[in-house]
């Protein structure tokens, strides 16, 4: 064989793996191991960060994307059946997620009709009268939010934060700020089992809400912090204003609209979950007895569109398998729910099982805070605020959120510890882990003679 020969056949067989392991990197489905649909709604939440003027045309573009993508390259994939349910192999009926997106459409305009009510209501007013003239002003707004989230969604709570804070400071509001009403909405629901739609899902799934309320300490430790340092930049910003001299005659038909969408709200989302349709049956009621302004749907519009895309995208990106319970994860969990959907972040946590379920309510519920579009209650501040919609302002501002995150998540270690036990029906008991696989050093599950020895080092 002549030396040419030889050559080119090293050179082919040093090729041919090559070859083989560039079929294996990059194939219809995957990036190097990363899904497509994973890349897609990067590259979306990029645009969104970028381009925070124009978010909801960035979320309709990658929905599309999704979509398209979804229907060349998954076989039986269908938005109908996404939506609306389909039978499986088994002859089980697997429900589709149409409520959800049904209720997002109707929540965000209903709330805004809600919010403009509630300020026309006069109420917001004569607030200032009853609040302290120093930076204390902005706690004790941002604590009352954090109350009213604990019973009422965060979007509403969220809403009337931002009509107290533009009535308190002059309709000066920074954006820190903004995203502390945000933030202290989000922790108001961490640990109520009505509060939050991820705290209802886990409660619905079987798990003891009295439990779930363990997840107030960590979320208060959280707003509390929050509350110090936007209380500060907002009082270096735009401090309260005084309290009206004159006499403010508050409208308490408008006032009793508010308690009726309210109650309203609560009583369908417990019994039908299908808030939504509560929320506009009691806005009809209410047209009857006081003046109801409905071109402020047209405000919500943006933000409805955006919010339901980046809904149904999260939903359209698999994820093959969710990391073992443990605390690591849990708090990984808490940052990536900043940009992913935390309504099926929490589902999937359910299926895997293990978690310590007041955590996993906390990390998925505030965490959502730390960017604007991490949470429906952060879109809704931004439909009100327009300036926070930016991905840089927001975290330059709001710096506090992920080191109150940080700082709650660890008080509750301290104080309660991590037990996956706690809150779970009989049926649902997971296995006991051990210290060393809660915090990462063993592989959960794995047969470690040390770690079953001594399992509390």
């Amino acid at each position: 064989m002549s030396k040419v020969a030889i050559f080119l056949s090293a050179l082919l067989g040093m090729m041919l793996p090559q070859a083989v392991l560039a079929e294996e990197l990059f194939t219809k489905v995957t990036f190097y191991g990363i899904r497509y649909e994973m890349i897609i709604f990067a590259l979306m939440l990029v645009g969104v960060a970028i381009f925070y003027n124009a978010t909801r045309q960035v979320a309709i573009i990658g929905l599309l994307a999704l979509c398209f993508f979804k229907y060349e390259f998954t076989e039986g994939f269908s938005v109908i059946t996404k939506l609306f349910g389909f039978v499986n192999e088994q002859g089980e009926f697997v429900k589709g997620s149409w409520n959800t997106y049904f209720n997002l459409i109707l929540m965000l305009p209903g709330f805004s009709v809600l919010a403009d009510i509630f300020e026309r209501s006069r109420f917001p007013s004569i607030l200032p009268k009853y609040l302290p003239s120093n930076m204390l002003a902005g706690v004790v707004l941002l604590l009352f939010v954090f109350i009213i989230s604990s019973f009422l969604d965060n979007i509403a709570a969220a809403l009337i934060g931002c009509s107290l804070a533009a009535a308190v400071f002059g309709g000066k509001v920074h954006i820190g700020f903004a995203a502390a009403i945000c933030a202290a909405s989000n922790a108001g629901g961490a640990g109520s089992v009505v509060g939050d739609t991820t705290t209802t899902l886990i409660w619905i799934y079987g798990k003891d809400p009295l439990v779930l309320a363990h997840a107030f300490l960590p979320a208060f430790v959280a707003v509390v912090i929050v509350a110090f340092f936007a209380a500060r930049a907002q009082h270096h910003y735009a401090p309260a204003v005084p309290a009206p001299t004159e006499s403010i005659k508050v409208d308490k038909k408008a006032l009793l609209s508010v308690f009726l969408i309210l109650i309203f709200a609560i009583f369908f989302n417990y019994f039908l979950e299908l808030p939504g349709v509560g929320i506009w049956l009691a806005i009809l009621i209410s047209m009857f007895f006081t003046k109801v302004k409905l071109q402020v749907v047209k405000t919500a519009y943006d933000s409805t569109v955006f919010l339901v895309a980046l809904v149904f995208c999260a939903e359209l990106v698999p994820i093959d398998a969710v990391p073992d319970a443990s605390i690591l994860s849990t708090m990984a969990i808490g940052f990536v729910s900043a940009v992913f959907n935390n309504i099926p972040l929490t589902q999937l946590c359910l299926i895997k099982g293990g978690y310590d379920w007041p955590l996993i309510s906390y990390a998925v519920g505030f965490g959502g805070s730390m960017v604007w579009f991490g949470s429906s209650a952060g879109v809704a501040v931004c439909g009100v605020f327009p300036k926070a919609r930016s991905f840089m302002n927001w975290l330059r501002y709001g710096w506090y959120i992920p080191l109150a995150f940080l700082i709650g998540f660890a008080v509750y270690l301290l104080v309660l510890g991590w037990d996956p036990m706690k809150g779970n029906p009989p049926d649902q008991m997971p296995e006991p882990v051990t210290y060393s696989e809660a915090i990462g050093n063993v592989q959960v599950g794995h047969d470690n003679g040390e770690a079953q020895a001594n399992p509390q080092e």
